[in-house]
């Protein structure tokens, strides 16, 4: 089992949370982290945008990856939201075993 973090950006909580409860009930995730609010700086259509976000930090499988990014494009209102997935190179056995359990089409019992 290969792990990513998947990084992305909303424009508020409340769309940041309503990303991380699907993610979790379609079991794409096992474990969704919303950041505090940060401050983006960014070039967009020629001009220079300033925004405030919430950071998601996505816990997952590199299998789910196709899955997880399909979701987060059906549920977020920008037109080109930020998806970035990060290999897990490392990690502590038992949490790695935990999130490959949490990420499964059926539970496991």
């Amino acid at each position: 089992m290969a792990a990513l973090i998947v990084l992305t950006n909303a424009p508020d909580r409340a769309v940041a949370r309503r990303i991380a409860d699907a993610l979790i009930e379609r079991r794409l995730a096992a474990c969704v982290n919303l950041l505090a609010e940060c401050t983006s700086v960014y070039r967009w259509k020629g001009a220079v945008e300033t925004a405030t976000e919430v950071p998601l930090l996505i816990k997952t499988r590199s299998e789910m990856y196709d899955d997880v990014e399909a979701a987060i494009r059906g549920l977020h209102p920008y037109e080109l939201p930020e998806i970035i997935a990060v290999a897990v190179e490392r990690g502590a056995p038992g949490f790695l075993d935990w999130v490959n359990t949490q990420t499964v089409t059926e539970p496991a019992e």
